[in-house]
């Protein structure tokens, strides 16, 4: 065993970084790569959209854009203990916003408090998430100084998902599909794969985060071919671009196109339909997943187009207007 002599964790006062919650905390969690270590902290990829947002008379700390689904995320931030004004602004500002992920950050979570977003996330309809999360400041000798989010309280997605899924609404083969992807997502962790995805719902996408609004990677069984519109099964990798300037983007992209698929070492169907404002980019093959013994070859497939294409796409579509 090595004698090498081991560090000591020191707790540093938040007080001590940031003097000021509005001047110092919020645009240090407002930049790129602080806004992604709570992202990762609570499973989403955020894009900051504003600081100090109006409310009627109010401010909300900072706006985020979820970039796989593209809708609001609030976070309001406390560099004390929680208190009953930030819980009624949070709940003021989430209905102004039409919030639909609701982060309050602190640095204590009182039992009430905490038990509060637990009772929300529990009544709340589907689809809206409150997140508690406290933040300490440690050091390692003189190193620097690293932030470290704790999660106190979160949607409890399993039981969500499996109320969604086992409802009287839910059809045999979305139940499949949801099978199909909680496999995937479960795969992908044994791989220690670097894709992030979403929790899985019984339909027939998931997606991936890539890091912008706007532009998503979608794993996608199908029971139609994209190529003939017949009923031959397929998988797709696709990434997808929509908003007002997706027609833009594509075009930006399709220019690169023998680039692209030369890194990627697969060719790409580029889709552009005129009568939509969403384009896609994907690979396909034939493929039944309602055949769970091809479930392992799928997920294979799925995971190295996917791996591939995020790392091809992700640092070019920040650059694109």
């Amino acid at each position: 065993m090595s004698s090498s002599p081991l560090g000591r964790l020191t707790r540093i006062d938040l007080r001590e970084v940031w003097t000021s919650e509005p001047a110092d905390f919020t645009p240090w969690l407002a930049r790129e790569e602080n806004i992604r270590l709570l992202g990762d902290a609570i499973g989403l990829d955020l894009e900051v959209v504003q600081q100090e947002q109006a409310v009627g008379p109010f401010r909300a700390d900072i706006v985020c854009k979820d970039t796989t689904t593209d809708q609001n995320v609030l976070i309001e931030n406390q560099l004390e203990r929680t208190d009953h004004t930030h819980l009624g602004q949070l709940l003021t500002y989430a209905a102004g916003l039409k919030a639909v992920s609701i982060v309050w950050i602190a640095q204590r979570f009182t039992e009430e408090h905490r038990a509060a977003l637990d009772w929300l996330n529990d009544r709340t309809a589907e689809g809206i998430n409150f997140f508690g999360l406290e933040i300490e400041l440690w050091r390692i000798g003189d190193s620097p100084i690293a932030p470290k989010f704790n999660v106190v309280s979160q949607p409890n997605q399993w039981a969500r998902t499996a109320r969604e899924a086992t409802s009287g609404d839910v059809s045999e083969h979305q139940q499949l599909q949801h099978r199909f992807w909680i496999g995937f997502r479960d795969y992908l962790e044994q791989q220690s794969s670097a894709l992030r995805t979403q929790r899985p719902g019984p339909r027939h996408w998931i997606h991936h985060t890539i890091g912008r609004s706007g532009f998503v990677l979608a794993s996608i069984v199908s029971s139609l071919s994209s190529e003939t519109n017949e009923r031959t099964p397929e998988i797709r990798a696709e990434l997808t671009l929509s908003g007002p300037r997706a027609k833009e983007q594509f075009a930006a992209l399709l220019d690169r196109r023998r680039e692209f698929e030369a890194q990627l070492g697969f060719a790409l169907t580029w889709n552009n339909p005129e009568d939509r404002n969403m384009c896609r980019i994907f690979a396909r093959r034939d493929a039944d997943f309602t055949d769970e013994a091809q479930w392992p070859e799928q997920y294979e497939w799925l995971r190295t187009k996917q791996e591939a294409m995020a790392r091809c796409f992700a640092p070019i579509v920040r650059t694109l207007p």
